[in-house]
Order: C-alpha cells, then sequence, then structure tokens
C-alpha cells in the first residue's frame, strides 16, 4: 500500500488529470493486492479516458476486495456494466445492472434501471424495457422521472398497450418543466390517435406545436391529418357536435374519472454531493459516484443509433412503408367515422338483440345486455318479458347515430309467433338496450292499416297474450 501514491492520485484526480491520476493509482498498490478504493477510482478515470474495457476489469478487482465492495455494490456494478456497454460486452453488462438494482443499499437505483431499460430497448426487449423505465420513474432519488416515463409510454405503445401509455405521457407532463412538454405532447397524441380518442389527440398535437419551437414528426403529422379527417367525417352534416359523439363512446365524463397523475416533487436544489470535481466541499469524491460521467447510456450507443438511422434515411423501404400507412390511416378514419354516423358499431344491433334474446331463452340473466342508465325495474320487466324456450329472427334495425330500434320475430315453444320491438342506444362504438315491447299487428275499425299494442310479460301462446292485451 503506498499512501504516498494514493495522495498523487488524489491531487490529479482533482484537479481532472485523469490519465495522471490512472498512472499514479497504478502505483498505489502492488499486484494482487485488494485495495477497493484504489480500484473504484482507476475505473472511473479509465472511462473518462475511454478505456472502457480496463474500466470494467478495474471494477472488477474492487468488486474481488470484500470488505470494500460490502458498502458499495450497487455503485461498482453499476459503473461496471456501462463500461461493458461502451465495450461492446452487453450480455454481461446486463448481469451487472441487475446486481446494482438487487442491491438494497444502493441509493440510486434508477441509474441502473436506466441502463437496464436502455439496453433491453436496444434488443427489441418492450416488456423487460417498460419495468425498467417504470422503477426507474418511481425512485425517489430519480431527478427526473419525466424521462423515464417518456420511454415506458413508448413501451406501451409497442406492446399495443396506447390506453396505458396516455397515462405515462400524462404523468411525464406533470413531472416535466414547460420547456420540455412539447415532445411529449407530440407523443401522446399519438396515444390518443391510437386509442380512437380523435378529439384529445388533435388537442394534444395543437399543444405539442403551440409556441412554434417544436416540428411534429412524419408519423406525428400523419396522425394529425387523420384525425382532422375524422373528426370532419364524424360532424359533417350530424345531428350532435362532435365532443357529444365522443361521449357516446364513453371519452366524454369518462375521461374526466381518469385517475390523476401523482403530483411533482418539489425540486431540490442540492448540488450532487458525489460531484468528482469536489464542487461539494469534499476534497476527493466519493468513488461510488455513478452519474458524474459525461458519457450516458445514450452517448455510449450514439453510433449504433446513428448508423441504424443512416440505413433506414437510405432505404426507400421505410418511405413506401409509411405512405402506404397514411394512406390507410386516412381511409380508415374515414370509413370508421362515416360507419359511426350511419348508426354502425360493433356489435352490431342485430348482434346484441340475438344475444339478448338467446340467454333469455335459456333463462339466463340478460342485464349484462341493458344500457347502464336503466332503472332496476325496467331491467326486470325486460327480463321477464323474454319467451323461455323460443328462437328469434331479427326481422329489420332503423339506425341513427346514438340511437336504434329493432323489430323482433320469435317462435315460441308453445307453438305460433310473437313480436317485440327493441329500442337501443350508442354504448361506445356498440350498442345496449334501452326497452322491450311486445308488438301486435291488429285491424282498424275502418280500414286495413297496422297498429301495435305493447305489454310487458305473457305467459300463455301468443293468441292468448294477443286477446288479454286487446
Amino acid at each position: 500500500m503506498n499512501t504516498q501514491a494514493f495522495s498523487t492520485a488524489r491531487a490529479a484526480y482533482q484537479r481532472g488529470d485523469w490519465a495522471g491520476a490512472v498512472s499514479a493509482l497504478n502505483q498505489a498498490k502492488a499486484p494482487g493486492e485488494l485495495w477497493g478504493e484504489v480500484d473504484h477510482l482507476r475505473g472511473n478515470a479509465l472511462m473518462k479516458l475511454g478505456l472502457y474495457a480496463d474500466a470494467a476489469e478495474a471494477y472488477g478487482l474492487a468488486l474481488s476486495d470484500a470488505g470494500y465492495a460490502q458498502t458499495h455494490l450497487g455503485a461498482l456494478n453499476c459503473n461496471r456494466g456501462r463500461a461493458l456497454v461502451a465495450a461492446g460486452s452487453l450480455d454481461a453488462a446486463v448481469g451487472c445492472f441487475e446486481a446494482a438494482v438487487a442491491d438494497a443499499t444502493y441509493p440510486t437505483p434508477y441509474k441502473a434501471y436506466l441502463a437496464l431499460g436502455n439496453l433491453y430497448s436496444r434488443r427489441g426487449m418492450a416488456r423487460e424495457a417498460g419495468v425498467a423505465w417504470r422503477n426507474a420513474a418511481i425512485d425517489e432519488a430519480n431527478p427526473d422521472p419525466s424521462s423515464a416515463l417518456v420511454k415506458l409510454g413508448g413501451c406501451f405503445m409497442q406492446l399495443g398497450r396506447p390506453v396505458d401509455a396516455v397515462e405515462a405521457y400524462r404523468t411525464a407532463l406533470d413531472f416535466s418543466t414547460d420547456g420540455s412538454q412539447d415532445p411529449i405532447y407530440g407523443e401522446l397524441g399519438q396515444a390518443y390517435m391510437a386509442s380512437n380518442r380523435v378529439s384529445e389527440a388533435v388537442d394534444a398535437f395543437t399543444k405539442a406545436t403551440a409556441d412554434g419551437t417544436y416540428t411534429l414528426t412524419p408519423e406525428q403529422s400523419a396522425s394529425l391529418v387523420a384525425a382532422q379527417k375524422a373528426m370532419a367525417a364524424l360532424s359533417a352534416g350530424g345531428p350532435s357536435e362532435t365532443d357529444q359523439l365522443l361521449a357516446g363512446a364513453g371519452y366524454g365524463d369518462g375521461a374526466a374519472q381518469q385517475p390523476q397523475a401523482p403530483a411533482a416533487p418539489e425540486s431540490s436544489s442540492a448540488l450532487d454531493p458525489l460531484d468528482p470535481m469536489g464542487k461539494t466541499g469534499d476534497f476527493m469524491p466519493s468513488p461510488e459516484d455513478t452519474g458524474f460521467f459525461s458519457v450516458t447510456e445514450e452517448d455510449l450507443m450514439k453510433a449504433d443509433k446513428h448508423d441504424r438511422k443512416m440505413r433506414r434515411k437510405h432505404s426507400g423501404k421505410g418511405k413506401k412503408f409509411l405512405v402506404f400507412i397514411l394512406l390507410l390511416l386516412v381511409i380508415v378514419a374515414g370509413v370508421g367515422g362515416f360507419a359511426y354516423y350511419k348508426g354502425y358499431g360493433w356489435p352490431t344491433q342485430e348482434a346484441v338483440v340475438s344475444d339478448m334474446f338467446s340467454a333469455g331463452a335459456a333463462g339466463n340473466d340478460v342485464s349484462s345486455f341493458i344500457a347502464s342508465g336503466v332503472d332496476d325495474d325496467t331491467k326486470s320487466q325486460i327480463q321477464a318479458i323474454m319467451p323461455k324456450g323460443a328462437s328469434v329472427t331479427v326481422s329489420g334495425v332503423d339506425r341513427t347515430t346514438a340511437s336504434s330500434e329493432a323489430l323482433v320475430s320469435a317462435t315460441l315453444a308453445s307453438g305460433g309467433t310473437q313480436d317485440y320491438k327493441v329500442a337501443l342506444v350508442r354504448d361506445g362504438v356498440g350498442w345496449k338496450v334501452t326497452s322491450v315491447e311486445l308488438s301486435f299487428a291488429s285491424q282498424g275499425g275502418s280500414g286495413s292499416s297496422t297498429t301495435t299494442t305493447t305489454g310487458t310479460a305473457f305467459t300463455g301462446s301468443a293468441a292468448t297474450t294477443a286477446a288479454a292485451t286487446k
């Protein structure tokens, strides 16, 4: 143990002389001697010099000092993982980061989670990356949870969960400053569009470009155009406003009932106590520091990302695919909006009515087919009016945007037929039943016009019921 050489290394490290620090630290201990603090600092200096493989080796030697590693396990593993990433040893890096977050005494696990998220994303492992980003975002030591939440939203989009992505982006807005919110609004607009919340998508894209400092990506611009055309298709000539249509689809009052994102934590003006240049007053910065490197995970992967971007730029396939997607979005949005306005939905009115009568014929509960606003007495009457053991045919549907009426003909188990009139209202993109009435054809007093008589239930044959109603 050469304390004089260690003192020289401290001075060089203090003034940012990384090469001098490495030289002195190499002399501070004999070959084979365990001195974790020396190897930890040497690894930090080697990282600054861009000697990533040597840095990883130095951190490994520091981990060999069991006494030192016991109190610095998380920091050493996180540093070693970063060095391995920079050196191209990704598989070994994953193990280091996982060991870092497993250390319950590690004060800043979000750093290792961020690195894991980058690695998993690079491998196309969206689910694993999302878990890492979420853990990074909820770490109270993380000074910028917003960036992790944005990346979490991107993972949700890859997993086909745009509703969850919306909540991630909205929470990211709560933790971000005004100057950094424009790109988040752009991503939020994409998530809203994927969730079929068209008017909210237009609003998010508008906020993203309101101050003129942010330009929508080609994908976001395409989504904005599709959203605007869908809005026009929904409102053109319709009897109700777009907001009412969205409310009928479940995006009005329901949106107001969504859980609120947690409030952003108060910012702290305290400097990082692990500042390597000693700005906090410490003569020698702690070797625990894993956050002072100017080389972040993003920097370490920058070259590879740039190469992939250039390959995409020079590939005509990507551009053709984008044009195809844009045309498809416009067509789907237009057709969907027109169908919604004309009273079509999924499941269809015919399917809802047929399924309800089939359930009633089998003696099963039909409340799942009934609109939520219908009172209990009416629900009981609808249940009672269902013909037991009958087979039904939907003979016609009168459709409008928000409501429909279906005519049903039932072949009764006891013989004969009975007609019904079923009223439905829009429920999201589908339909729910609000009332069921018996319908009877009878002769008027002076002509042959058909009238309709309504009822609530019957127990005998169709002829007996008709006589009782008349």
